[in-house]
C-alpha cells in the first residue's frame, strides 16, 4: 500500500465517525458548462465539486446555518468552500489536499463562508498574535452627506501595512476597522484564506490586474480580473439563470446609478436561503459593513428587489 493509500484509508476512517460513511475510493465525474469534476464515494455521495482554472472547492461537510437578525430568511445547507494551492488543471485531482480539506470540514475549521459571518454586526472579536483578523467590521467612515465613505480596504480594517505592487499602502486612521465591498472580499479571499497546507492562494494588487492569482482593488476589476473563470459576464442586465452558482461564488451588480452602468459592489453566494432565495453576503452602506441581511434592500439575487435587478455578473476564484 502507497502512502497515498494509506492516507487515504485513514482519513475515510476519521471521517466516517461522524457522518455518512466515505469509502477509501473516490470515483470521478467529468462535467462541462463549466468544466469541472464532481468526486464521489464509491457509493455515490457527492464529496467535492473542483472547476477547471479555478481555486475555490465546494465540499461535503457537516449541515450548518448562516443566519443575522435583519435576515428575513436564513441559509442552511452541508456545502463548504475552500481553496486550492493552484488552480485546477481540470484533470487531476489532488487527493491528498482533498482528504486534508474534508477533515478540516469534519473538525469544523472555518472555511470561506463561516469567515464572512466573523464580520457582521457584533461579531465577536478574533485575534491573530496582537492583530484583531475579525469582528464586527463598519463599511466605512460617515460622509458628509450622512452616508458612509467608500475607499477602506482590508489593511484599513486590519490596521496594518502593506506592500501589494512593491509599493508601501499604510493604514488610514479614520477607516480603522472599516471595509467597503471589494476590501472585504480582499480581505476573506486574499488575506484570511489559506490553502490546508497554510500557503498564500491570491496575491492582491492596487492596480487594474489580469494576471491569474491577482485580486485588484477595486468590484469591477475584480469582475475583469485574469483570476479562475468569469461563469456569467456582465451583458448589462439583470441576470435571472442561477444554474451555474455555487457557495463560495463572486456575485456582482451595478447598483449605483450615477457611475454609468459599470459594475460598482460584489458579495459572496451564500446559497438558497429558508424561502427559496439565493442570498450573498457583502459588505454595505446601507447596514453600515458586511452583512447577508435585508437593510435597505435584501441580499438575494433573485426577484424584483434592489440587488437582484441590478445583478449583473458571476465569478469562480
Amino acid at each position: 500500500m502507497t502512502p497515498v493509500s494509506r492516507l487515504l484509508v485513514v482519513w475515510m476512517a476519521v471521517l466516517c465517525l461522524s457522518t455518512p460513511c466515505l469509502h477509501a475510493q473516490f470515483t470521478f465525474h467529468a462535467q462541462r458548462d463549466p468544466a469541472r469534476v464532481e468526486v464521489k464515494s464509491a457509493t455515490g455521495q457527492w464529496l467535492a465539486t473542483l472547476t477547471k482554472d479555478c481555486q475555490t472547492v465546494a465540499l461535503l461537510g457537516p449541515k450548518r446555518t448562516f443566519a443575522e437578525s435583519t435576515a428575513t430568511d436564513a441559509v442552511s445547507h452541508d456545502v463548504w468552500v475552500r481553496t486550492l494551492p493552484k488552480p485546477f488543471d481540470g484533470e487531476k485531482v489532488p487527493q491528498e489536499w482533498l482528504l486534508e480539506a474534508l477533515r478540516a470540514n469534519h473538525v469544523k475549521a472555518p472555511d470561506i463562508l463561516a469567515m464572512g459571518m466573523q464580520y457582521l454586526h457584533d461579531a465577536p472579536v478574533i485575534k491573530q498574535g496582537e492583530t484583531q483578523i475579525a469582528g464586527d467590521a463598519s463599511y466605512g467612515p460617515a460622509s458628509p452627506s450622512g452616508s458612509r465613505a467608500e475607499g477602506s480596504d482590508f489593511n484599513d480594517y486590519l490596521g496594518i501595512t502593506v506592500y501589494p505592487d512593491g509599493r508601501v499602502d499604510t493604514p488610514e486612521a479614520d477607516q480603522f476597522r472599516c471595509m467597503d465591498c471589494s476590501g472585504f472580499t480582499r480581505l476573506l479571499f486574499g488575506y484570511r484564506v489559506c490553502a490546508p497546507n497554510k500557503s498564500a492562494v491570491f496575491t492582491l494588487v492596487s492596480d487594474d490586474s489580469r494576471k491569474p492569482g491577482e485580486l485588484p482593488r477595486r468590484a469591477v476589476q475584480l469582475a475583469e480580473c485574469g483570476t479562475g473563470l468569469l461563469l456569467v459576464p456582465d451583458q448589462g442586465k439583470q441576470i435571472t439563470t442561477f444554474t451555474v452558482l455555487q457557495p463560495g461564488d463572486l456575485v456582482f451588480f451595478d447598483g449605483d446609478d450615477n457611475d454609468g452602468t459599470a459594475i460598482d459592489h460584489v458579495g459572496t453566494y451564500l446559497g438558497l436561503d429558508a424561502s427559496g432565495h439565493h442570498r450573498f453576503i457583502s459588505s454595505r452602506k446601507s447596514a453600515d459593513g458586511p452583512t447577508m441581511g435585508d437593510t435597505q434592500g435584501k441580499s438575494i439575487l433573485d426577484g424584483t428587489g434592489k440587488y437582484a435587478t441590478c445583478f449583473r455578473a458571476v465569478r469562480r476564484l
